[in-house]
């Protein structure tokens, strides 16, 4: 690798590393309030689109990240760049609000580290491959900011306000690898963020009485692993001479997990009660700097698609993580076992046509349903429908990189609590380059 790409890689991870960790979404969403926060997803723009899927997913042009065994099957190096915005309606028991957010999303750069262009100069075909990635990406936001109204008859007006800002996010450096048609794959991360929340308590009747502040700062860290494998059945049909040859049809079967994962909190507290009549303020609680720790869950995600090559992609999956056993000592709380099932599929009408641009557009479409773990009173659900484009583009040297939008329409909560009905759009950017670990040859 030479030494401007090198250069041009950490550039990029320190970039997103600013980014990421300074620029917080504009978001209300009080339910963030409970657990880590409300989870980011996690898929890049193009299969977002798809319903989500990742566990069976292989595709030479696009990272995807989830499963580390389908980076084995990259054939030019890819760095992804993700973009959201979303709207929001909540809906409470007498209340409703329209809230607008958007952020930067994900940061990836993905290679093969063999280069399929050396093997068709040398006239051979190679078994092996191996595929490596780094990214960024968020995982859980924090952000809410509400006022609950008690009314004591012939005591007082009791106002709570609760806010919250912050978040966690993990950083990826994953490795596939690949013989024949099966695949394995192992993502190691980083595990941080921060997390910030506040309530005041304050009665609007006494004027004499103090008003109760209590903040609390949390701030994670630990490292992470995953385990990914890919089985791909490829159906044959008679060639020449009787020798079978590839039909174009073929399955794959994928599945990625991980154990628990411990991680270490520092955390801090300060509760206080202040009066404004006298100036007088008197601390209850001071902790600073308390190290505890905590446990991520197990998780595993399994699922299975169709391809037809360059033309159609069907998948479903399933996805379970053991939200039970989440542990934090400087915020407990009890959680539920999270579940999603998804399914979706892509459509090319013919990938190779040079007259027809709308032919050669990737059309995609999915759904999903899914259990939040911070479900304990009621049942918060998750749905939506997917759908979106790949819009090819040939850059100089003939490389084929890609714009993908990915429109996302869903509802999450409870219909007796507090609803959230949404509308989001990804836009994703994956600009590829075959000349990574090119062999040149002079005569």
């Amino acid at each position: 690798m030479s030494l401007c790409r090198i250069r041009l890689l950490l550039t990029i991870v320190l970039t997103g590393t600013s980014l990421l960790a300074l620029a917080q979404p504009k978001d209300n969403s009080p339910y963030s309030r409970l657990g880590l926060g409300d989870f980011v997803n996690q898929q890049f723009a193009a299969n977002s689109s798809f319903g989500g899927l990742s566990a069976a997913l292989q595709d030479p042009f696009h990272i995807n990240l989830l499963n580390p065994a389908s980076l084995a099957y990259l054939r030019s190096t890819s760095y992804e760049l993700g973009f959201y915005a979303k709207y929001a309606d909540l809906k409470g028991a007498d209340e409703s609000a329209g809230i607008w957010s958007g952020n930067l999303n994900y940061m990836a750069l993905g290679f093969p580290m063999r280069n399929p262009l050396n093997d068709l100069l040398e006239r051979r075909k190679s078994d092996f491959n191996w595929g490596m990635t780094l990214a960024l990406l968020p995982y859980t936001n924090v952000g809410y900011d509400l006022q609950i109204t008690e009314v004591q008859p012939n005591v007082d007006t009791t106002i709570n306000i609760f806010q919250g800002t912050g978040g966690t996010y993990k950083l990826y450096w994953g490795n596939g690898i690949k013989y024949k048609d099966l695949s394995l794959g192992l993502n190691l991360g980083y595990f941080f963020g921060k997390i910030s929340n506040s309530r005041e308590v304050s009665f609007s009747d006494l004027g004499v009485a103090y008003q109760n502040s209590f903040d609390d700062e949390i701030s994670v860290r630990g490292l992470l692993w995953s385990l990914g494998a890919q089985y791909r059945l490829v159906f044959k049909k008679p060639g020449e001479n009787g020798v079978p040859e590839p039909s174009g049809h073929r399955l794959i079967f994928g599945a990625y997990g991980n154990s628990s994962q411990p991680f270490d909190t520092n955390s801090s507290k300060f509760y206080r009660g202040i009066n404004f009549l006298y100036s007088d303020v008197d601390t209850v609680l001071y902790e600073k700097d308390v190290l505890e720790s905590g446990k991520l869950p197990a998780e595993v995600t399994a699922g299975i698609t169709y391809e037809y090559q360059d033309r159609l992609r069907l998948g479903i999956e399933y996805a379970f993580s053991q939200w039970s056993n989440y542990e934090n000592e400087a915020k407990p709380e009890n959680l539920s076992d999270r579940w999603r099932i998804a399914f979706g599929g892509e459509y090319i009408p013919d990938a190779t046509s040079y007259n027809d641009y709308g032919k050669r557009i990737r059309y995609r479409f999915g759904m999903f349903y899914a259990k939040d773990p911070r479900s304990f009173d009621n049942t918060l659900q998750h749905y939506g429908l997917t759908f979106g484009f790949g819009l090819p583009i040939i850059l100089p040297r003939q490389q084929t990189s890609f714009v993908n939008f990915a429109f996302e329409l869903g509802q999450f909560g409870n219909a007796d609590t507090l609803r959230e009905t949404y509308g989001k759009l990804t836009v994703g950017f994956t600009l590829n380059d075959n000349s990574w670990f090119f062999k040149r040859k002079f005569n």
